[in-house]
């Protein structure tokens, strides 16, 4: 099974906005979540494949 989504960086923001929830929910729920985070510099970034993952584990 391929997995969906591309190698793209996306801020928190965006991943907030894509999923309708706070970015403050991002940042303290990413971990529970099982999304991998990518630091860039002391921001963070999430692989738009990886919320893709984990969309399709959560809601199949």
């Amino acid at each position: 099974m391929t997995q969906g989504g591309s190698y793209r960086l996306l801020t928190s923001a965006e991943v907030a906005d894509w999923l309708k929830v706070s970015e403050l929910t991002i940042k303290n729920k990413y971990r529970a979540w099982g999304l991998r985070p990518q630091k860039v510099g002391r921001l963070l970034r999430f692989r738009e494949r990886d919320v893709v993952a984990y969309l399709e584990r959560k809601y199949g």
